[in-house]
């Protein structure tokens, strides 16, 4: 079920940074005590293939989404402890040393689960046994929810494991919302800073598809 729209959950999880502090984090409260942004993405798992270049493409833009504002914070089911390994770990050993931002460590999965997001199908209950089986890993897709200063979410997404995220798109998403909210227009399809946004009546559409599509 989507959450666009809607408050982020008011979940108090465990976190690891890269100094090896475990600390808890509640994202909704981060958004709202701190009146930023924040881009909360999901990953599936510690020392894996895909993973560590998303948090590296993440790193690298650290800086981009700081001057707009916004707290990143990454995530997965992995244990603080296999965090901070992780974090420990250089990048040509497949490691992710030197990201900075905080790592949610969901173990337990009541934030995942609230959310909707891990690789489980197919449940069975054996009556005969009382065994619970379920089909998938139980590990996050790569989900990402970008929530504004109110801690309402504005953008939620999901890749399956194989396909790795497009920082940018998320750093237009921000632009694009920060542009409605300063400016009270919405922004037409491959909007981008800079670009002519349009007003939210017939008007503003007709005008704009008059000078902006051929």
């Amino acid at each position: 079920m989507s959450i666009v729209g809607k408050k982020f959950p008011s979940l108090s999880v465990n976190a690891m940074n890269d100094l090896g502090d475990t600390f808890k984090i509640n994202v909704l409260e981060e958004a709202q005590k701190n009146n930023k942004k924040v881009v909360l993405f999901w990953y599936p798992k510690d020392f894996t293939f895909v993973c560590p270049t998303e948090l590296h493409a993440f790193q690298a833009a650290i800086g981009e989404f700081e001057k707009r504002n916004t707290i990143v914070i990454g995530a997965s089911c992995d244990t603080p402890e296999v965090h901070f390994a992780w974090l420990s770990t250089a990048k040509d050993n497949g490691g992710i040393e030197g990201v900075t931002y905080p790592i949610l460590a969901d173990s337990n999965r009541n934030l995942s689960s609230t959310l909707g997001i891990l690789d489980i199908t197919n449940e069975q209950y054996n009556d005969e046994t009382g065994v619970v089986t379920v089909e998938g890993d139980n590990v996050t897709y790569r989900a990402t929810y970008l929530i504004d200063e109110e801690g309402t979410v504005f953008h939620e997404g999901v890749n399956h494991m194989p396909v790795g995220r497009n920082v940018n798109e998320f750093l237009r998403l921000i632009d694009a919302y920060a542009h409605v909210q300063k400016h009270g227009e919405v922004c037409p399809a491959n909007w981008e800073e800079g670009k002519d946004a349009m007003q939210a009546n017939a008007k503003g559409t007709k005008e704009y598809l008059a000078s902006h599509i051929n």
